[in-house]
């Protein structure tokens, strides 16, 4: 079981899609949330930080939603990008996805102060659109369960 990703798939957008909040390596403020492979499902590995705190010792909700959100659009652009003939870190442009819906149950209170693990399985339900399941674990516990339906970027979104 990894503790930190290697290689991710946000360590291959190109600059200009590379500013989301939660998972853009560019954006100086965001969560920087990696995603990769292992054995099989795409995992983000993550430790929210002080400012994350709900209440004294549990993890804010809103920070598991975008854990969640941005795991389930890097879970569909290495899997449309492994269709497509690549893997994560080979240096070409993934696919970039957006959120087409989120939806996340909270299962327990998630503990501050310990790595949390989102673990996603990849459905394609369409050939620009995926269902990516997540499971997000503190110390082996699961705390949230999501569910995100990632679509391709459209071009419109690159437009000024």
């Amino acid at each position: 079981m990894m503790n930190e990703i290697k290689h991710a798939i946000q360590d291959d957008y190109p600059d200009d899609f590379a500013w989301c909040y939660g998972c853009g390596r560019l954006n100086k403020e965001g969560h920087h949330f990696r995603t990769g492979l292992e054995e099989g499902n795409t995992v983000t590995v993550y430790t929210p930080k002080t400012e994350h705190t709900a209440l004294p010792g549990f993890v804010y909700g809103g920070l598991i939603a975008s854990l969640i959100d941005c795991h389930g659009t890097g879970s569909a652009a290495i899997e449309l990008h492994r269709l497509n003939g690549g893997s994560v870190g080979d240096g070409q442009g993934p696919p970039r996805f957006v959120t087409a819906s989120l939806h996340v149950d909270f299962m327990k209170p998630t503990p501050h102060g310990v790595p949390l693990r989102a673990v996603g399985t990849v459905e394609k339900i369409h050939p620009k659109k995926f269902k990516v399941e997540t499971e997000v674990f503190a110390e082996g516990t699961l705390c949230a369960r999501g569910e995100v339906v990632a679509v391709v970027m459209p071009e419109t979104f690159m437009q000024s």
